[in-house]
């Protein structure tokens, strides 16, 4: 009898070995899985092909960028240390800048954009080394498509937040990476052991260092920052983790979706003004 080739591929639902040829998973149940095996770019993005960390910090930079070209003759005024290299308020709203005013034009859309928009160089630098530090451990422990569900509604419920307590103009990407702080907390407190016990101790100190410095200092948005800290413990709950559940179809389908929204969302920003 001749040999029989069997085709061996990856479940695209639940990450199992599984035979190409079958009608379902036998791990999950998924209909069809090797008839599945197109891969869009936003598909991509969420399996690690594309680096979701490098994205983001092409996004920060490139809107700071044109945000300081818009309006070039405003970055010498600013002043202080925290001033240096600031785009103009007005260029920055117009950009999707997020607060009281926005929400009173009806630019519901700002909660999304003004996560990636930054009011001057040491604001990005700061934001983009705290991402550039954090992320990665969270997109190892939750995955791609996870990290991105968690980064951006923890910054829209952390300028949701600041809307509630009267926050007029209100830009960047802190309230997301304190949603990834409260994603790594509930990761440490849930998984308990020596190593969830080193992660929850780290993570609280940076937590606690930030709100501190956040007091300590003008002009920094606090509100946004809680807020964000509870959005990503609570996405981070609810979507659970790699050890305890692989991501899934619908994680990945989720973050195509937030993905496609925010490519809308700066759209709306850029149109409407």
């Amino acid at each position: 009898m001749a040999n029989r080739n069997i085709k061996a591929i990856v479940c695209p639902n639940c990450g199992k070995l599984i035979n190409g040829d079958a009608e379902s998973c036998m791990h999950c149940g998924m209909k069809n899985p090797g008839g599945r095996r197109w891969e869009s770019p936003f598909r991509q993005l969420f399996k690690g092909k594309l680096d979701v960390i490098q994205k983001i910090t092409y996004l920060c930079i490139g809107l700071y960028v044109i945000a300081l070209l818009l309006d070039p003759s405003y970055m010498f005024k600013s002043s202080g240390f925290f001033g240096l290299l600031a785009p103009s308020p007005m260029v920055l709203y117009r950009l999707g800048a997020a607060g009281t005013y926005a929400m009173a034009a009806g630019k519901w859309w700002s909660l999304v954009t003004a996560i990636y928009l930054h009011g001057g160089l040491l604001h990005i630098l700061f934001n983009l080394l705290w991402i550039r530090q954090i992320g990665p451990v969270v997109e190892e422990l939750y995955g791609s498509s996870r990290f991105m569900l968690i980064f951006t509604y923890s910054g829209v419920l952390g300028f949701i937040a600041s809307n509630l307590f009267h926050v007029p103009l209100t830009i960047g990407a802190s309230g997301s990476i304190f949603g990834l702080l409260g994603a790594l907390v509930f990761y440490g407190r849930h998984r308990g052991g020596v190593f969830g016990e080193a992660i929850f101790r780290q993570v609280m100190t940076w937590a606690v260092m930030l709100f501190i410095f956040g007091f300590l200092f003008p002009g920094i948005n606090n509100y946004a920052h809680g807020g964000g800290f509870i959005g990503g413990y609570l996405a981070a709950q609810l979507l659970g983790y790699n050890e305890r559940k692989h991501e899934t179809q619908a994680h990945r389908t989720a973050s195509t979706v937030t993905v496609i929204g925010t490519v809308v969302c700066f759209v709306l920003a850029f149109v409407v003004g």
